[in-house]
């Protein structure tokens, strides 16, 4: 570590000049990233600083992807490798149905919500021309091609939110209830009113993000949600096979 690291820190600016010293320090150390930072208690040392501000620092380039931390192993420069993530296919195998749609019940509402205020006039245009087109073909269409229209519908509204994290999470849901036994499930569930219903519903969405009407958006898209909640769960109800099962996945 250069000099700058071993001079006082003031009070107040304590933090603030040891973050700055310490995203010097990753700068030196960039060409060595499997090689661990120095503790926190010889970074207060270094820094004349307290563990506190220097715990504090490195929350802050961690939560900035700069630092990952492992417990026994160290503090280490660029983000959290990859294989530290849950696989797809691992949360798939971890989750069921009653999660999946807890999760799409409290998530999709709000990117209705965020759509409806965020979204450009070409989105907008294609939420619509979806909910059109899910309308007129909802009842005659082939389940694998309802799906598919059914996913390009609220991906469009996911991106349309704005909000990247957002978006991989929905696509994270969007991934897994492609799952076979969730397919399956959900043609199961569909019946002629269900399918009415679902349709307008997927029309009143589009018109509330197309006036901007967040408040409509969200509560449409959550009695959406609710709506196949209820029509899966009695699907679900309906096949002992699948209900006795603990490790099917609706997914």
């Amino acid at each position: 570590m250069n000099e700058m690291l071993r001079q006082p820190l003031s009070g107040r600016a304590a933090a603030t000049e040891a973050i700055t010293l310490l995203r010097r320090l990753l700068q030196e150390q960039a060409a060595r990233p499997n090689e661990p930072l120095p503790t926190e208690r010889s970074l207060a040392a270094q820094l004349n600083v307290s563990r506190r501000v220097v715990r504090q620092a490195l929350a802050e380039l961690e939560a900035e992807g700069k630092i990952w931390r492992r417990q026994g192993k160290g503090t280490f420069i660029g983000p959290a490798p990859a294989l530290s993530a849950p696989t797809l296919s691992r949360l798939a195998s971890r989750t069921n149905f009653y999660e999946i749609m807890e999760v799409r019940l409290h998530l999709e509402p709000s990117l209705a919500q965020l759509a409806a205020h965020r979204a450009s006039a070409e989105q907008v245009a294609m939420i619509r021309k979806l909910a059109e087109r899910l309308a007129g073909r909802e009842a005659d269409a082939d389940p694998a091609t309802l799906e598919r229209w059914d996913s390009a519908f609220h991906r469009c509204i996911a991106e349309a939110a704005g909000n990247r994290l957002f978006l991989d999470l929905f696509e994270v849901i969007d991934k897994i209830r492609y799952d076979a036994a969730w397919q399956s499930m959900r043609a199961r569930a569909r019946t002629p009113d269900g399918k009415r219903l679902s349709a307008q519903q997927h029309l009143d969405i589009a018109e509330a993000i197309a006036a901007r009407d967040a408040v409509r958006a969200a509560t449409v898209m959550r009695q959406h949600v609710a709506l196949h909640q209820k029509n899966l769960q009695q699907a679900l109800n309906a096949d002992p096979a699948a209900n006795s099962n603990p490790d099917t996945h609706q997914s």
